[in-house]
C-alpha cells in the first residue's frame, strides 16, 4: 500500500534536494537516506526526478546569460561555419554527451526505481565514490580552462552522468572528478557539470511528474501542490548552493566532500547493520 505524503515531508525533502544537488554527494542518495530515517520510507524516484526540476531552474536562472550565449551560437553556427565558435561547440557538446545517460536511463528504469534504491548500495557507493574523488584531486594537473573544453571531454563526462543514475554516486560529482582527471580546472569542470545536467534531469522530471503523483511503484504519493512547493524550495536552496560551490571549489579540493560521504556511508550502514532502519 502507498502512505501519502505530508506537507512537512514535501518540504523538508524539497529542503534537502535543494541543498544536495550541486554538491558532489548526492541528492539523490541524500534523498533517499533521509526519506527512510524521518518517514520509514522511500519517497521514491519519482519524486527525486521532479524536485529535480526545481534545481534546474536554478541552474537556468544562474547560467542564464551563458545558457542563452550558447544556445543562440548555436543555432548561428548551424547556418553560419563563421559562427562556429566555443559556445557554439559547447552547444553540441551538452547535446551529444547527453545521449548515453538517455539511453541508459530508458532501458534502466525498472531498476533505477527499485533495486538501485537499496540503502546497502546506497551506502556502498557513498564511501567507494571518495576514492575517485580523491584520485581525481590526486592526479588532475587542473591547468585547463573552460575555453580549453573539447568534445572528448564533454562524451568523456557525460558517460560519467551515467553512474549517477545510482543513487549515492551524484552527478556533480562524477562528471566533474571526469573533467579533473581530464585535465580541467575545477571550476571550469563543475561549469560543465551544470550545464550537461541540464537536458538530462529536465526530461527525467518530466517524465515522472505521472508517477510521483500516482506512482505504478515504490514511492510515496503526493499532490501536485506538495510537488510545486517542494520544487520552488529545491529552486531557492538550489540556487544559493550553486553561488556557494562555485566560490568553494575555486579553493579547496573535493576531498572535502569525500571525507563527508564517507562518514554518512558508515553512518548509514551502521544503522542498517543495527536495524534501525530498512534498506528496501
Amino acid at each position: 500500500m502507498t502512505d501519502t505524503m505530508t506537507w512537512t515531508q514535501s518540504i523538508v525533502l524539497g529542503a534537502i534536494q535543494g541543498l544536495t544537488e550541486f554538491l558532489p554527494i548526492s541528492s539523490s542518495g541524500h534523498l533517499r537516506i533521509a526519506s527512510e530515517l524521518m518517514f520509514g520510507q522511500d519517497a521514491g524516484a519519482s519524486f527525486t526526478a521532479v524536485t529535480q526540476l526545481g534545481t534546474e531552474a536554478a541552474v537556468l536562472v544562474f547560467f542564464a546569460r551563458d545558457i542563452v550565449r550558447i544556445v543562440i551560437a548555436w543555432f548561428r553556427g548551424l547556418f553560419d561555419r563563421t559562427e562556429r565558435g566555443l559556445d557554439y561547440r559547447i552547444g553540441w557538446y551538452v547535446i551529444l554527451a547527453t545521449i548515453p545517460i538517455g539511453l541508459l536511463g530508458y532501458l534502466l528504469k525498472d531498476e533505477i526505481r527499485t533495486a538501485a534504491r537499496n540503502l546497502w548500495l546506497v551506502a556502498t557507493v557513498l564511501i567507494l565514490f571518495s576514492g575517485v574523488f580523491w584520485l581525481a584531486e590526486k592526479y588532475g594537473t587542473r591547468r585547463r580552462s573552460m575555453e580549453q573544453l573539447t568534445l572528448r571531454d564533454g562524451l568523456v563526462m557525460g558517460l560519467a552522468q551515467c553512474l549517477a543514475l545510482v543513487p549515492g554516486v551524484s552527478r556533480s560529482g562524477a562528471t566533474a572528478s571526469a573533467g579533473l582527471f581530464l585535465g580541467l580546472e575545477r571550476e571550469a569542470a563543475f561549469r560543465f557539470s551544470f550545464l550537461l545536467a541540464i537536458p538530462a534531469v529536465t526530461a527525467s522530471g518530466l517524465f515522472s511528474i505521472p508517477d510521483a503523483i500516482n506512482p505504478t511503484g515504490d514511492g510515496m504519493e503526493s499532490t501536485g501542490a506538495q510537488l510545486i512547493v517542494a520544487t520552488v524550495v529545491a529552486f531557492i536552496l538550489g540556487y544559493a548552493s550553486i553561488a556557494w560551490l562555485l566560490k568553494f571549489v575555486g579553493n579547496h579540493s573535493m576531498n572535502w566532500f569525500g571525507a563527508y560521504r564517507v562518514i554518512l556511508g558508515l553512518t548509514v550502514m551502521g544503522l542498517l547493520a543495527g536495524g534501525v532502519i530498512s534498506a528496501t
